[in-house]
């Protein structure tokens, strides 16, 4: 099957307040792209509902909230690798506790470990990275789901990797791109199993390469200032949260287009 795919929002820049009164779940909202989609929407005028694995770091983004003049956040700590479906549960009833309503979810949190051929990854390292890549994202969204169809207007924005969803995935790239490559099928399911008038919407975002933590890791051989800075994705990501991208739900969306940055030489591409 043709993955379907758009490339390059039609009009990615909104409004400062396009996402007032909105409250949006980010996981892994400590670092990386879970920290930058968090401060964009909280620019935007959303509440953000700050979820990971580490309170330090969401204590920290929850400052830059603050400071940026942004509605005051919530904290949600948990970590997936061992939760439970108790524990996705209670996460969904402290959101509601403290906000009243859930519109829109974004699955920053992801695990990643060094790139290996697959008969060196044991089934702790497949264990990890289904858990956290592909079985939490879909629990947390199960947990919420009744909280996301009654908001006016609601989305679900899951991340994958361009590894995952090519025609012919890469060698090395193993349990991660096994576990992002089924998030498009969970996107497709999810949205076909929409009534006609639902106004909750599925997508699937393929950031591309920037400089992250997990992409220093995949490509040690590269330095950040050879690549986009993960801020520069800010503004597509509260497209993709917002009522205009409507048109692409049940869709994988690549921010930056098909075309990879070229890998260093030392790196699988």
């Amino acid at each position: 099957m043709t993955t379907p795919k758009t490339e390059s929002p039609p009009a990615p820049h909104l409004a400062a307040d396009s996402l007032a009164g909105r409250t949006i779940l980010v996981t892994g909202a400590g670092q990386g792209l879970g920290r930058v989609a968090a401060l964009a929407f909280a620019a935007h005028g959303a509440t953000v509902v700050l979820h990971g694995r580490k309170l330090d770091k969401l204590e920290k983004v929850y400052d830059e909230i603050e400071d940026l003049g942004g509605a005051t956040p919530a904290i949600v700590p948990l970590d997936f690798q061992k939760a439970t479906d108790d524990d996705y549960r209670q996460l969904a009833d402290a959101i509601f506790v403290a906000c009243k309503q859930l519109d829109g979810v974004f699955h920053g949190a992801s695990h990643f470990s060094p790139l290996m051929s697959l008969g060196l990854q044991d089934g702790k390292a497949w264990a990890a990275h289904l858990t956290v890549n592909l079985s939490a994202p879909v629990a947390v969204t199960r947990a919420v789901l009744p909280m996301l169809r009654r908001a006016a207007d609601a989305s679900v924005v899951f991340l994958s990797e361009d590894h995952a969803i090519a025609t012919a995935p890469r060698a090395y790239w193993g349990a991660f791109a096994a576990a992002k490559s089924a998030l498009l099928p969970v996107v497709q399911m999810w949205q076909d199993e929409q009534p006609d008038d639902s106004r909750l919407s599925f997508k699937l975002a393929v950031p591309g390469p920037v400089s992250s933590p997990m992409r220093a890791q995949s490509h040690p051989g590269e330095t950040g200032a050879q690549l986009p800075s993960p801020e520069t994705l800010a503004a597509t990501f509260v497209y993709l949260m917002h009522p205009s991208s409507r048109a692409l739900a049940g869709q994988a969306f690549h921010c930056q287009g098909t075309a990879s940055a070229g890998a260093p030489t030392n790196a699988p591409a």
